[in-house]
């Protein structure tokens, strides 16, 4: 079959498939049949730009706009329903129909069928923007200045290319920003979860939530509530214990997006330990989970401040390791990587991985390290929770945080 066929066929379905949607929309403008001539229409006028010249391409779309533009006043004068969006997809299903042609048809056909299921989930789309508050906004935008502002301007190399200190080598600005970002936009993903389902989920599901957006952010937050309601300090041992399950399983996203190589070695002991910290928490949520889990809303983990805190973290991390690496052997690695877990840790994860990833001697020892990190993070959350939430807390905790602190210890030892 000639290819122009084949682009034809595409342009008719992708037509089909836009126009059943504002069909059923009751769109005004345009429907089953305007949708397929328009995006055939785009790819007519393509084929015949390779002969006559791109201006064939440039004025089919000018003739679409002037037609948008003479039936527009009339459907208003009519009473017609008809909005701008209706206008907006016959433009660009006019150039989905060309790009048939002259660009990537994968592309093409992946923007026509995003434009069919944008339009249809309109109501889901628009009740999503109105249960998004100021906050919620701010943080995604911050979000977008981390990611699309920040991070491209910064330099791709290390600024110290001649040092003869070989820990310098390790800080490429870019690189080091780029993990900031990643687990910025996993926090974030979790905030906005948290939004719309955490505020009214029960207990279960706000410790899934919260480990999600930072378990020792969740663990301070819990303490300080219980620290007000001593009751609620069941409740709170259950959730922190979940968001520490969860962050167990974050080390191993963390982990897969550098090295899969790495993965392969760390996922085991990692999940051993997040299945005994899960253990004991769901044996007491099945006591506790008809009561209310409404806790503290998480704060927004976008903020440029806690961005540039971790970054710096991150990068002293990774700085300690190559420089304990070099100079202290393999107990200079697990000293940093004990301390490192002591405060959070997604620093330490990503500093192992990215030298797992070029080092066999980290790649070896790696899961020790990364297993080492999450017993003292354990250490760290149940002491802020008995300094912040009150002794009872912290020394519930404490025998919670035991059973997979044990078992961790025999992966060191046995292993």
């Amino acid at each position: 079959m000639e290819p122009l066929f084949q682009h034809f066929g595409l342009a008719l379905l992708l037509g089909l498939l836009v126009g059943l949607q504002r069909e059923h929309a009751a769109s005004g403008i345009a429907g089953l049949r305007t949708f397929p001539l328009i995006t055939m229409l785009g790819t007519a006028s393509a084929g015949l730009a390779k002969s006559l010249g791109g201006w064939v391409v440039a004025a089919g779309l000018l003739a679409i706009a002037i037609l948008i533009a003479v039936h527009s006043p009339r459907l208003r004068r009519a009473t017609i329903a008809h909005g701008a969006t209706t206008d907006v997809t016959m433009l660009l299903m006019y150039t989905v129909g060309a790009m048939l042609v002259v660009g990537p048809v994968a592309v093409a056909v992946a923007v026509g069928g995003a434009v069919a299921v944008l339009l249809q989930f309109k109501p889901e789309l628009h009740g999503f923007a109105s249960r998004l508050g100021d906050r919620d906004l701010r943080a995604i935008m911050q979000f977008v200045l981390i990611t699309c502002i920040i991070l491209p301007v910064l330099p791709r190399h290390t600024p110290w290319p001649d040092s003869p200190y070989a820990p310098l080598h390790v800080l490429n600005p870019f690189e080091i920003w780029l993990m900031v970002v990643l687990i910025v936009g996993l926090s974030l993903g979790g905030y906005i979860l948290y939004k719309f389902v955490g505020e009214e989920a029960g207990i279960l599901f706000g410790g899934l939530l919260g480990g999600a957006v930072s378990s020792t952010a969740t663990t301070v937050s819990y303490a300080r509530m219980v620290r007000d309601d001593p009751a609620a300090a069941a409740t709170a041992s259950i959730v922190v214990m979940i968001a520490s399950t969860v962050s167990c399983l974050r080390v191993l996203v963390v982990v897969a997006v550098i090295s899969w190589d790495f993965l392969i070695s760390v996922a085991p002991p990692v999940l051993l330990l997040a299945l005994l910290t899960l253990l004991p928490a769901l044996v007491l949520w099945l006591g506790h989970r008809h009561r209310p889990g409404r806790g503290p809303t998480p704060g927004n983990p976008t903020e440029l401040k806690s961005a540039l805190v971790f970054g710096v973290l991150y990068a002293v991390v990774l700085f300690t390791l190559a420089a304990a690496k070099g100079w202290l052997g393999n107990r200079g690695l697990y000293v940093v990587a004990g301390l490192s877990g002591l405060t959070e840790m997604d620093a330490i994860t990503l500093s192992t991985a990215k030298l797992a990833a070029v080092d066999p001697v980290v790649a070896h020892v790696g899961w020790r390290m990364i297993v080492l990190a999450v017993m003292a993070n354990m250490l760290s959350k149940f002491t802020l929770a008995g300094l912040l939430g009150g002794w009872r807390l912290g020394l519930r905790l404490a025998a919670l945080f035991a059973i997979p602190a044990a078992g961790g210890a025999a992966l060191l030892l046995l292993f």
